[in-house]
């Protein structure tokens, strides 16, 4: 039986009831990456476009968004967190090289944080990969991509650090 974003955020909002812990989210990750393999959620989820970020769904009560994204060109993303939010993205279509950073510095009131590269890996089609709070990372695609993103809040709301990378 092929997802239907009703389904996706019934199952994200009964398994978040069960658990908010970060193991409740690996199971919305989990989730999702089932769900991007399924061909006819896909299609239908992006079926006549979308723009960079839309909000599909916002859960009332709990507060998590599941959005979608497409890209058409080639994007890079500056190292970023989700404050004190989590997210998970998932990738639909196309390949997005995901960076991993550790923190050095913080960052303050008009002051970028200080970052340095931990790891790079690809997330291709059907991988969804959960950043807890405070996890910072930065996307970067070669072209074209699709990807659908739960975020535990809607993060056009929530203030951010700024960061920068620096050697070591």
């Amino acid at each position: 039986m092929t997802m239907t974003l009703d389904a996706l955020a019934r199952d994200c909002r009964n398994l978040l009831l069960a658990d908010p812990s970060p193991a409740g989210r690996a199971q919305v990750a989990a989730l999702l990456g089932r769900a991007l393999l399924d061909g006819e959620f896909v299609r239908a989820l992006f079926a006549g476009g979308m723009p960079e970020r839309r909000i599909l769904h916002e859960d009332p009560d709990l507060g998590f968004c599941i959005l979608g994204h497409e890209y058409h060109d080639a994007k890079q993303g500056g190292p970023h967190d989700h404050g004190p939010s989590w997210a998970i993205y998932g990738q639909a279509e196309g390949e997005t090289t995901m960076t991993d950073f550790v923190l050095v510095q913080p960052s303050s009131a008009g002051t970028a944080g200080k970052v340095r590269r931990e790891r790079s890996y690809a997330l291709r089609p059907g991988d969804a990969h959960l950043y807890n709070e405070g996890a910072i990372h930065a996307p970067a695609r070669g072209g074209p991509t699709r990807l659908v993103r739960i975020e535990g809040t809607n993060l056009e709301k929530v203030a951010r650090g700024k960061y920068e990378v620096v050697a070591g």
